[in-house]
């Protein structure tokens, strides 16, 4: 930990360079230079995102502001507030809201966000472990609240979830076996078969058809399911749900289009449950991430997997998760 008396702190900056390139580096910044927000924070761990990969490597448009210190996610202690909703001291974690992109983020030993932004970080969770399940946790517990709300249980039949073995894919389906639900995880790597059925799948889902247009209906065989693919994907999925059933989807993995039709939701009653992360209503925040400390299987951590890096090596890192170099979670350690 920094000393939080001190006026100087180290953050991973990002500026624009020659041509609109995108320079990283870490710098001493002062307490000062913050953002002027009602809260500051004292940053315990942040954790790299693909969308932070994006922002750090210049790979996307991401970044909204220049300079700016990304990191989508926080999770830290409270060292100053001017907010009746916070004290000194309070565990408080941070996902999206635009953080990291045109809103300086976690990627600082300390920094400075407005309290809607923030929830209260449950007794039972520590900030490392906030940041294991980081954003992609918290969306995956949004999907099964999202399904749960509609009414589908457990005795419905089974739960699909696609793009199984990402960081939401993986945390959904040891979520809904932990709840009960028949889970069949759809992954087109199948030397993950072991590493999902230790995670609570029944069934691993496979097959070419899953990169094939559908026919408007086909066999039912889900009563639910949980998307981060979209595309050919999501419009099968679809055109297989049982009468009633519906799909939470989150994620763009395979593409943003749907090759899809009517037919499901006219013909099936089929649900499409849009599923956002990153300006979902700050009460809905607050009960996914109780939930979380409730529900969530805590050796699913130890199973994914994580590694801390210091913020010199989060440049590297990120370069290397855009390449898909990259399993279980990468965490970062300002104070490291």
């Amino acid at each position: 930990m920094s000393d939080q008396n001190s006026d100087q702190i180290r953050a991973l900056v990002l500026r624009q360079g020659e041509e609109k390139s995108t320079l990283a580096a870490v710098e001493n910044l002062s307490v000062a230079d913050l953002p002027d927000e009602p809260v500051r924070v004292a940053v315990d761990y942040s954790t790299i995102n693909y969308k932070d990969a994006l922002a750090v490597t210049g790979k996307g448009r991401i970044v909204r502001q220049w300079p700016l210190v990304p990191g989508i996610d926080l999770a830290g202690t409270v060292l100053e507030s001017a907010s009746d909703e916070f004290a000194v001291g309070d565990r408080v974690v941070l996902n999206g809201w635009g953080v990291g992109e045109g809103h300086w983020g976690g990627f600082a030993q300390q920094q400075r966000v407005k309290p809607e932004w923030l929830v209260p970080l449950p007794a039972g969770i520590s900030s490392r472990e906030a940041m294991a399940i980081g954003t992609a946790g918290y969306t995956a517990m949004l999907c099964v609240m999202a399904l749960q709300r509609d009414g589908i249980t457990a005795d419905r039949g089974a739960i699909l979830v696609t793009g199984s073995t990402g960081g939401v894919g993986s945390v959904a389906v040891a979520l809904l076996a932990q709840l009960g639900y028949e889970v069949h995880a759809l992954t087109g790597k199948p030397q993950a078969a072991d590493y999902l059925r230790e995670l609570g799948a029944a069934e691993i889902v496979s097959g070419d058809e899953w990169g094939e247009r559908p026919r408007p209906l086909e066999k039912q065989r889900w009563a639910g399911a949980v998307d981060t693919v979209g595309s050919q994907v999501l419009a099968r999925l679809l055109a297989e749900m049982h009468y009633d059933g519906a799909v939470a989807a989150c994620g763009l993995a395979g593409g943003f289009d749907l090759p899809s039709t009517v037919m499901p939701f006219i013909l099936r009653g089929v649900k499409l449950l849009g599923v956002d992360s990153v300006m979902a209503p700050r009460e809905r925040r607050v009960a996914a991430w109780q939930r979380l400390d409730s529900d969530l299987p805590r050796q699913l951590l130890e199973k994914i997997g994580s590694r801390v890096l210091g913020l010199d090596e989060v440049p590297a890192a990120c370069a290397d998760l855009l390449a898909r170099k990259i399993t279980g979670r990468l965490l970062v350690d300002p104070n490291a």
